[in-house]
Order: C-alpha cells, then sequence, then structure tokens
C-alpha cells in the first residue's frame, strides 16, 4: 500500500474537521498526517490528509469525502508534480559542549535556532518529509526533548491548482443550510 496526498476544499466553519476525521475514524482508516488552514477566500479551509491505502481505498475515501455536505471539492495530488513541506520544531538537549556541533547541523539542514535556553535548543526545519527526518535522526543521539510536527500541506506544480470552480453553486448550498 502507498501513501496518499488528499487536498480537500470545505466550508470554513465550527464541526468539519470533526466530521471529515469521524468519517475516516468509522471506515477504519488511518489519517497518517493532517493539515488545515483558511484559503485565500475566507469561507473555505483546505484540508491536506495523507492516508495510506490501494486504489480501492481512497476512492472509498473520496466517495465518503463526497457525501459531507461541507466539502467542496477533493483532488488527489500526485506526489511526483507537486511540492509538499512540514514543519517541525525539536527541543534537544545542549550542553556547552554540544552546541557547536548542533548548530553546525542546524546550519547544513537549513534549520534555524528559534529557543535558546542554558540546557537546550529548539531548532525549526521545514522540508520534505525525508529531510525532517533525516535532521530527527541526527538529532537524536544529543537527546531529543520533544518535537512538534504541523504534519504535510503539499500544492500541485505550475498552474494546476484546486480552487472552488462555482462559486455560485457554493453560496447556493450555503444559503439551503
Amino acid at each position: 500500500m502507498s501513501k496518499h496526498i488528499l487536498a480537500v476544499l470545505v466550508e470554513n466553519h465550527a464541526g468539519v474537521l470533526s466530521r471529515v476525521s469521524g468519517l475516516f475514524s468509522r471506515r477504519g482508516f488511518n489519517i497518517d498526517s493532517l493539515a488545515v488552514g483558511v484559503t485565500e477566500d475566507p469561507a473555505v479551509s483546505r484540508i491536506t490528509i495523507v492516508v495510506e491505502g490501494d486504489e480501492y481505498i481512497i476512492e472509498q475515501v473520496g466517495k465518503q469525502l463526497n457525501k459531507l455536505i461541507d466539502v467542496i471539492k477533493i483532488r488527489e495530488i500526485d506526489k511526483g508534480d507537486s511540492v509538499s513541506r512540514e514543519l517541525a520544531l525539536i527541543k534537544v538537549a545542549a550542553d556547552t559542549a554540544s552546541r557547536s556541533e548542533i548548530l553546525q547541523l542546524v546550519e547544513i539542514f537549513r534549520a534555524k535556532i528559534v529557543d535558546v535556553s542554558a540546557n537546550t535548543l529548539t531548532i525549526e526545519i521545514s522540508g520534505s518529509l525525508d529531510k525532517v527526518k533525516a535532521l530527527e535522526d541526527m538529532l537524536n543521539p544529543f537527546g531529543i526533548r520533544e518535537i512538534a510536527r504541523t504534519g504535510m500541506i503539499a500544492l500541485e506544480r505550475g498552474s494546476k491548482y484546486i480552487s472552488v470552480a462555482d462559486n455560485a453553486a457554493r453560496h447556493k448550498r450555503i444559503a439551503a443550510k
């Protein structure tokens, strides 16, 4: 089974994320990554979901998502024809002896230090999942204290994009609620 990236445009109001994630749990599908944010239209949010499965599972997920009234549009994003990134904050133990080595790693990975304390450094990194994982692996020997990751976000390359094509139809649906 392979990982699939789904871009889902939804109405931006309370409870939508709960309904979308509930659909996955009811069907027994695991979400590997989930990121949500408002789009260029404040009435619309974009949910980027990474799910593992075969074509049949992805087709079923799409059909179930389309049944939700708050879902406007769904598109599977081709990993080979898209740009994807993840943001991570990594807090690592850093005594005076290890600080310079950690700073070199941060520079090599084009990450940055966003907080410094007597015993720790907090590092911000954005990039591909592989890049984030590679820095995490390199920092493990120093003692990672905490990690927070955003989950993957992705956009298709070039002039391809997902948007609300027919605003009139969307506004009719909102008015009918």
